[in-house]
This record gives C-alpha cells, sequence and structure tokens, in this order.
C-alpha cells in the first residue's frame, strides 16, 4: 500500500504575517523581540523570513553616521541596510537581500519615478493608495515563499513619517484573512519611585494606535524585570486583548538569551495559535534546541580584546562585538571587549593596550583616529599581541608596515592624504575615471582564493572563501613586491585586489579587506575571529605553562 505523504509546509501553507510595532519609546528592542520569535517559529519547523520598515527619507543606510545610527550593515547583494537587518541574519540564520528593508526613500522614489513615466495615467497621486500599495507590495514579494514573514516597523506609533506604514498595514487587515495576519506591539513599562509598574504609557500607546484602526493581537512589556500578574491583568483590561497575550520581555545580560525568555513566556506558541500553526509545528520534542544548548554552555575562561575604533558608540561596531561573542561560544570562553578611542592613541602608545589578549582595528571612514589606529597595530606586530584588522583595519596595517617596516615616510592611504608620497593604499587604474563614488565602491559578496600553506588557508580551511565588502581603495599594485618581500604577505587574493594580509612569525597577525562579521552567526562563527581567540588563548596556555616551570 502507499505511504501517506508527509505534509510540506511550504507547498499548503500560505503567506502568514507578523507585524511588529512600537511604542513609548523608540529602541526598546522590537527587533530583537521579533527576531527571537522568528527564531522559535523556525525551530518549530517553518520557513521564517524578515522585513525592516524604516522611515526615513533616506533611500539607504549608506551615508548614515554611525556615531547616529549605528553601524552600517551590508548585505550579500550589496545593500547598505539598517543594523536591525543584521540582528535578523542572526537570529533567523538567513541570508537577506536589500527587498527586506523599507524605506520611505524607496518607496517615494519608485512612485514618483512610476509617475514621470505616466505608469499612473493620468491620476492624482496620492499617499493612499499609490504609496500604501507600494509599500504592500513590497512586503508582499519578499514573504513570497515563506510561511512567516515578521515586519518590523521602525520608530515609534505617533511619528508622523510612520504614518504610512501604519495605514498600509491596516489594510492588510482588511485583504488578508484573519488567521494569516498578527499585530505584536511592543511598549515600555517603566518603575515608579515605589517600586510599581506602570501601565498608563502602555495604555496611551496602544489607544494612539487604536486611533489610526489598529487593534493590537499581541502585547510585549519591556521592563527590567518580569511583568508582575496585575500588571497583565491591568494592560489587559485597559488594552482589550485577553490576559494570556500579555507577555513580558525582561531586561537579560545578552540578547541571545532573549529566545529563551520569550519561548519561557510562550509567546511563540500563542502566535501558532493565533495564526492557526500548532498543528503544523513539529512537536516540542522534535524541535532544535541547539540555540538553548548554546547560550546556555557554561563558559571556562575569558579573552580580553581591545577594539580601537573612533565612534564612541557600540552600535557603530556592533557587528564586530558580535562576531566576537560567537567566537567566544565556539571557544566556550566569555570575551571581555573593551572599547579604546583612537584618537587617544594618537600620539603613542599610553598603556591602555597592555594586558590585552587581542586587538582588532574595525573598518571606517575618513582620517579621525588614523593615526592611533596604526599606533594599536605597531603595538600588536611588534609585541606579539593577536591582531586582526578589518577593511580600514587592514589597509592601515599596510600603510603601518611600509612607514616602520620599509620606511617610507609619509606613506598613506590615498583616501586619506591625497599628498602622500606613498599611496600604498589607492584607486586601482580600472577604477580611475569613473566619476560616480558609488560606481567604484565594492559591494556585497565576493571570492577570495587562497593561497595554501598560510594562516589563511588554515583559518578557512579552504582555498575559497566568500565574504562581504564596503570599500573603494586597494591596495596599489606598484608597491606589493616590496611590501611581500619586506615579509608582509598577501595570501588571499581576487584577482588584482589583494583581500588578506598575515605575517608570519607572529602569534596571529591578520588582515582582511572584506568585512568577515556581517557573515558571522551565533553557531557559526567567522573564521577569523575564531582563529583571533584561538591565537590569544594559545598564548594564554603558554603563559600558564611558564609559570608552572618558574
Amino acid at each position: 500500500m502507499p505511504t501517506e505523504p508527509e505534509t510540506e509546509y511550504d507547498e499548503t501553507l500560505g503567506n502568514k504575517f507578523v507585524f511588529v510595532t512600537g511604542g513609548v519609546m523608540s529602541g526598546l528592542g522590537k527587533g530583537i523581540t521579533a527576531a527571537s520569535t522568528g527564531r522559535l517559529l523556525s525551530n518549530a519547523g517553518f520557513d521564517v523570513t524578515a522585513v525592516k520598515v524604516d522611515p526615513y527619507l533616506n533611500v539607504d543606510a549608506g551615508t548614515m553616521n554611525p556615531f547616529q545610527h549605528g553601524e552600517v550593515y551590508v548585505l550579500k547583494d550589496g545593500g547598505e541596510v539598517d543594523l536591525d537587518l543584521g540582528n535578523y541574519e542572526r537570529f533567523l540564520d538567513i541570508d537577506m537581500t536589500s527587498k527586506h528593508n523599507v524605506t520611505t526613500g524607496k518607496v517615494y522614489q519608485s512612485v514618483i519615478e512610476k509617475e514621470r513615466s505616466g505608469d499612473y495615467l493620468g491620476k492624482t497621486v496620492q499617499v493612499i493608495p499609490h504609496v500604501t500599495n507600494d509599500i504592500k507590495r513590497r512586503i508582499r514579494e519578499v514573504a513570497e515563499g515563506s510561511d512567516v514573514c515578521l515586519i518590523e516597523v521602525g520608530g515609534t506609533v505617533g511619528d508622523i513619517e510612520g504614518m504610512p506604514y501604519l495605514e498600509a498595514l491596516r489594510q492588510f487587515a482588511h485583504e488578508e484573512d484573519e488567521d494569516d495576519i498578527l499585530f505584536v506591539h511592543v511598549t515600555l513599562v517603566p518603575y515608579s519611585k515605589n517600586g510599581e509598574q506602570k501601565t498608563k504609557p502602555t495604555q496611551h500607546s496602544v489607544k494612539e494606535l487604536r486611533s489610526i484602526g489598529l487593534q493590537p493581537d499581541v502585547l510585549v512589556g519591556r521592563a527590567d524585570d518580569p511583568l508582575d500578574p496585575k500588571t497583565k491583568e491591568k494592560i489587559a483590561l485597559f488594552c482589550d486583548v485577553p490576559t494570556d497575550a500579555v507577555f513580558s520581555n525582561p531586561d537579560v545580560p545578552d540578547i541571545y538569551q532573549v529566545p529563551l525568555v520569550v519561548e519561557d513566556e510562550g509567546l511563540d506558541e500563542y502566535v501558532m495559535d493565533r495564526l492557526d500553526l500548532s498543528d503544523r509545528a513539529l512537536p516540542k520534542s522534535e524541535r532544535h534546541n541547539e540555540w538553548r544548548d548554546l547560550v546556555t554552555q557554561e563558559q571556562s575562561g575569558s579573552v580580553d580584546v581591545a577594539l580601537v575604533g573612533k565612534y564612541g558608540l557600540e552600535d557603530a561596531y556592533l557587528s564586530i562585538y558580535e562576531s566576537l561573542k560567537h567566537a567566544g561560544l565556539a571557544h566556550n570562553v566569555n570575551v571581555n571587549t573593551e572599547w579604546i578611542h583612537a584618537e587617544e592613541l594618537a600620539d603613542g602608545h599610553d598603556g591602555q593596550l597592555d594586558g590585552m589578549d587581542a586587538v582588532v582595528v574595525p573598518g571606517g571612514f575618513g582620517s579621525r583616529g588614523t593615526e592611533g589606529k596604526m599606533e594599536a597595530i605597531r603595538y600588536a606586530r611588534e609585541n606579539g599581541v593577536p591582531y586582526l584588522g578589518l577593511c580600514l583595519g587592514f589597509q592601515l596595517a599596510v600603510v603601518e608596515y611600509a612607514r616602520n617596516v620599509l620606511g617610507l615616510e609619509g606613506a598613506h592611504s590615498a583616501e586619506l592624504d591625497e599628498e602622500t608620497p606613498h599611496p600604498v593604499i589607492d584607486i586601482l587604474p580600472e577604477q580611475q575615471g569613473v566619476d560616480d563614488m558609488g560606481g567604484t565602491m565594492r559591494l556585497g559578496a565576493h571570492d577570495t582564493d587562497i593561497e595554501e600553506d598560510s594562516l589563511a588557508h588554515r583559518v578557512y580551511g579552504d582555498t575559497t572563501c566568500t565574504e562581504r565588502h564596503r570599500h573603494r581603495y586597494e591596495v596599489n599594485p606598484e608597491y606589493i613586491d616590496d611590501l611581500e618581500s619586506a615579509g608582509l604577505r598577501f595570501s588571499g587574493k581576487s584577482g588584482r585586489r589583494m583581500e588578506i594580509l598575515e605575517l608570519a612569525d607572529h602569534p596571529y597577525f591578520f588582515g582582511t579587506q572584506f568585512h568577515p562579521e556581517f557573515r558571522s552567526r551565533p553557531g557559526r562563527a567567522s573564521p577569523p575571529f575564531v582563529g583571533l581567540l584561538g591565537a590569544a588563548l594559545d598564548l594564554q596556555e603558554e603563559a600558564r605553562d611558564e609559570e608552572i616551570r618558574a
């Protein structure tokens, strides 16, 4: 007899949409809440994707100052997007594209281009229906082929720039079946001076949401501690949701613990029940528990890493911080990342790097802080401290070597000093003559060929790697022979482009023109970061052995 075929979720399910909005204030963590829920839905056997809506007028995040907006995250297709998409990639372990980031700039640009080309056939072009239709189209395009699509609307309910998106969501509710749509609202539940959890900010936020035609199905309270049962009941009563639809998302030591909190609260089970997914979900006994095992493992030992940059903001280097944590998980050690301002090192090493197990110099644009970064590179090179240079950190390692080993006085990058007598970093000849700066930018995923019998080969375990780029200037081919003759090895290349550098007779001196931090995941740490911590731990072990022998 023929056996009954197994259920295939993606062929029978259709699209489910979970819209996540935020109230009271921005930066509450609605993206982490959404990503954590998506992680658990993925564990339950569903194909999950995500959309991040950014209501600003920029077309993308490429020109934004990291100090104001955090890092510019680069996707595999070269899209320069908000850092929240990095969290979605890390939590869901998926590769996203530019389509997953919807901005007001993209939407209005598209609508105006269509109006100019006559696509609207003489109609008066308005926010409704033309702008809202474009928003809905973009969301549906991303959702196609997935079981569940999470849509995070950036900003706060009540912001004027977010109104077209909330109206588009209201229309969604009318156009889709009731069990295919879920609205999750994340709000702040602060404490009063007497220690009472206050619900009034949540009540006002929901009132604002309802005034534009949206009734939340689920409320998530962000607070220092879990919500009291009485607090949940009060929120449910005044916001017209069931008490079991009010969930806590308290502060935790690490964002990777949020899925565990969400799971313990039962948010994922409630979402699946409301979306009519429970019968299709994998039984709990068959769900993947790797995430919980990974983030709850006991760590033995620690590594102190100096991150030398110019932006005094952790979000400006978020993917690097996370990649170091991922490498720590791979080595089962805690990573203490110490922020060191590059400008404070510009006049020479002042002891801030003493005792550090490793040094990382990240990417960036502009000349500010570059002399301090090179001082950190020199210190790591001369003192045998494991070093990882990323993009600009790679280029400055070349500049530092040219100055202090080759003796090329005034050597620099032509991007930072147009008058340098030795432009060891420069625009390649084939890039010259391109007027549009964007036309010379190398963005997105590109392949690199790796030489055998090299540190890079040991780090990656292969003769090729694919990593994401975001830079314009390259190692100048005219100086490569001299640099390599002096001991600097370019072990990774892409045609005429130098992609990886390393030094022999050094515990770990490694630089990448690309940004490996953008592909790092909690359960799949980036190889250069794993290698950095591995070298630091080896040195710790050697030091302990020497103490024992002494």
